[in-house]
C-alpha cells in the first residue's frame, strides 16, 4: 500500500492515512459476524479527496487486482458491509458536517451521526431512522436504505432522497437526481462515463423491463438487490438513478452530499401496549390495529423483556441518573402485571396527532375495541417534542436490546445472520410459530423484536462464533429461515440490506435472470469492480463463511 499512499500524496489529500496495527484492527469490524483486516484506512476531509482516492485505484486496479474502496460511515452495518481487506474509507471522521437546511429539506454530508442531524431540523424530521439512530449516521441510512419504527407511517429512506452527489467509478463528483425523458437524452448523449452509465442502464431497463417490473418483492420494505424497478418508469417518463444508489451499500460508487426530504414533526404522541399471552391472537389483532392507521406498530419478545430485567444496572449508563430513576419508577406497575405470567409477545401501538385530544381519541378507540385482549393504553406526556413519558419504558427495551446483547453477554456473541426477515402481516400469526420452531431446533439463544405494522423482525441469535460446532448451525438454519420466508412470499432484508450475509442467497429469491441484471447493473457502474468486492450481487457464501469472526 506504500505506492498507493504516496499517490495520494501527490495529489494533495487532505485527510488522513493510516495503517498502523491498531487502526487496521479496529476497522476490520463492524456491527455484523465477520471480519475482514483492511491493508489501509483513509479518512477524507473533502469530495476531492474521495475523488481522488477513486481515480488513484482506478488507475491502478489492472496492476493490483485486489485493490479496492470500501465506505464506512458509523460502522453499525449488521450485514458485513463497511468492512473489507483493501482500503477504508472513513466518511465518518471528517465529512461529517450539516450544510444547510431549507425549508422542508436539509443538505448534509454523509458522515454525520443521525443523532447530530436531527439537532439541525428543527421542527421537521427525516422519518425513516432506525432504531440503532443514537449511532448510524446519515450516510449509512442512504446507502442502506434504512427504515424503522416510522416506516409504516412514511416509508423508508429512498423516498427522501431527493438529490445527491456520487462519485462515479471514473473519479468525478456529479450531481444525481430524478430527470424527465429529454433530460434522460441528454444525459444519454455524453460522451463521457456518466452518459455511458445512463444509456446503458436505460438499455438494460428498458429491455428488460417486464421482468424488472415483476421482479418487485411484494412486501411493505425491502432492501435487497438493486432496485432498477424503481429507476425507470415509462407511464411517468422519469428516470431516477438515485433509486439503484440508495441501499446500494457503496459497491456503485460512494455518495458525498445528500439532500434529505423532511417532514413535519408531530406534537402529540400515545402509546398502547399489548401483553400478548397467546400468539394465536395475531390473526385477530392485527388486521384491527392496521385499520386504525397507527403511526407506529413494534413489538418485541420475552426474551428481549427478560434482558432488559436482567441487565437493568446497564441502563444506568445508557440513560444517566435522572431517567434511569424515573424508568424504575415507570415499570413499577408493570412489575404487577409481569405477576400474572410473562407475556410471549409485547405489543406497542403508537399513534401522532396534532392535538393531546386527537391522540386520546386515537388511543381509546383502538383499547374499546381491542379490550377483550386485554390491552392498555398509555399516554406519552404530550410534550411539544416528547421524548419523555410513560412508554418511554417500552421504547428503551425496544431500541436498546442489540446493544445490550452485544456489550453484556461475555460468553457468545451476536450473530445477525437472519435479523431482518419480512412477511406480510397476515401470514405472522402462521409465521411466527414456525420461526420460533427453527430457533428451538437450532438451540439458539434469540430475541425477536421487529415492526409488527410491515410483517419486519430482527432476530438476533447469541452463538459461540469461535466454536465450529456453533458456526455449522449457521448454513442449516439460514436455509430454512430463507425458505420460511420465501414460502410466504416474503424479503430476506426488510431493512439491514444484503452485504457478505444475505448477498449470497438473492439468486435464491430473484431466481438466476434478475440477479444477472442485479450483476450487469455492477458492471455498468463499476466496471473495474473497485467499489466495496464481495457485497450483494457478488456475494458467495464460501467467501462470507471464511471470514465469520473467531476473535472477540
Amino acid at each position: 500500500m506504500e505506492e498507493i499512499k504516496q499517490a495520494l500524496q501527490k495529489r494533495n489529500f487532505s485527510g488522513d492515512i493510516e495503517d498502523a496495527p491498531e487502526t487496521l484492527e479496529t476497522y476490520s469490524h463492524d456491527a455484523s459476524m465477520f471480519e475482514l483486516k483492511p491493508k489501509l484506512v483513509i479518512a477524507p476531509k473533502t469530495a476531492e479527496d474521495v475523488a481522488a482516492a477513486v481515480q488513484i485505484v482506478a488507475e491502478r486496479k489492472a496492476h493490483d487486482a485486489h485493490l479496492s474502496l470500501t465506505a464506512r460511515s458509523a460502522g453499525t452495518d449488521m450485514s458485513g458491509a463497511a468492512i473489507n481487506d483493501s482500503i477504508i474509507v472513513d466518511f465518518n471522521r471528517h465529512l461529517n458536517k450539516f450544510i444547510k437546511l431549507s425549508g422542508d429539506k436539509a443538505t448534509t454530508q454523509p458522515g454525520i451521526f443521525f443523532r447530530d442531524f436531527d439537532q439541525h431540523t428543527g421542527d421537521m424530521l427525516l422519518p425513516s431512522y432506525p432504531a440503532s439512530r443514537d449511532l448510524c449516521s446519515v450516510g449509512g441510512m442512504v446507502n442502506n436504505n434504512s427504515g424503522g419504527e416510522k416506516s409504516l407511517e412514511f416509508g423508508k429512506t429512498n423516498k427522501y432522497v431527493p438529490e445527491m452527489k456520487f462519485v462515479f467509478a471514473d473519479g468525478v463528483e456529479r450531481v444525481v437526481k430524478p430527470l424527465n425523458k429529454k433530460q434522460l437524452d441528454e444525459k444519454m448523449a455524453q460522451k463521457d462515463f456518466e452518459g455511458k452509465v445512463y444509456r446503458e442502464l436505460y438499455e438494460l431497463i428498458e429491455k428488460n423491463y417486464d421482468v424488472i417490473k415483476a421482479a418487485e418483492p411484494k412486501v411493505s420494505k425491502d432492501s435487497t438487490g438493486y432496485h432498477l424497478w424503481s429507476v425507470w418508469d415509462r407511464e411517468t417518463g422519469i428516470f431516477d438513478l438515485t433509486q439503484v444508489i440508495i441501499g446500494a451499500q457503496g459497491t456503485l460508487g460512494f455518495v458525498t452530499e445528500a439532500t434529505l426530504k423532511l417532514v413535519p414533526r408531530r406534537k402529540h404522541s400515545g402509546l398502547l401496549v399489548l401483553f400478548m399471552h397467546d400468539i394465536d391472537a395475531l390473526g385477530e389483532l392485527i388486521p384491527k390495529v392496521l385499520e386504525h392507521k397507527p403511526a407506529t406498530f413494534e413489538s418485541f419478545d420475552d426474551k428481549t423483556l427478560w434482558l432488559s430485567i436482567k441487565f437493568m444496572p446497564s441502563f444506568l449508563k445508557m440513560l444517566g441518573p435522572v431517567k434511569f430513576l424515573h424508568l424504575i419508577i415507570s415499570l413499577i406497575p408493570d412489575g404487577l402485571q409481569l405477576l400474572r405470567g410473562i407475556p410471549k409477545l409485547v405489543l406497542m401501538v403508537e399513534f401522532n396527532g396534532d392535538s393531546e385530544q386527537e391522540v386520546r381519541d386515537k388511543v381509546k378507540a383502538l383499547h374499546k375495541e381491542l379490550a377483550h385482549l386485554k390491552g392498555r393504553y398509555e399516554i406519552n406526556g404530550f410534550e411539544e417534542t416528547p421524548t419523555e413519558g410513560s412508554s418511554e419504558k417500552f421504547w428503551i427495551m425496544r431500541r436498546r436490546s442489540f446493544q445490550l446483547l452485544r456489550s453484556k453477554v461475555k460468553d457468545k456473541h451476536t450473530a445477525p445472520f437472519i435479523d431482518d426477515l419480512i412477511v406480510n402481516p397476515e401470514h405472522l400469526a402462521e409465521f411466527l410459530p414456525k420461526i420460533r420452531h427453527i430457533i428451538k431446533k437450532y438451540k439458539l439463544f434469540a430475541t425477536i423484536a421487529g415492526h409488527m405494522g410491515d410483517g419486519n423482525f430482527h432476530i438476533i441469535p447469541l452463538m459461540k462464533l469461535e466454536d465450529e460446532r456453533d458456526r455449522k448451525k449457521l448454513l442449516p438454519a439460514m436455509k430454512e429461515v430463507n425458505n420460511l420466508v420465501l414460502k410466504y412470499g416474503g424479503s430476506l432484508s426488510g431493512e439491514h440490506n444484503d452485504g457478505l450475509v444475505r448477498g449470497p442467497w438473492l439468486e435464491q429469491m430473484y431466481g438466476k435472470e434478475v440477479v444477472h441484471l442485479f450483476r450487469e447493473t455492477k458492471n455498468i457502474f463499476d466496471p473495474q469492480h473497485i467499489f466495496n468486492p464481495h457485497k450483494k450481487a457478488n456475494a458467495s457464501w464460501d467467501y462470507s463463511y471464511s471470514h465469520i469472526r473467531e476473535h472477540f
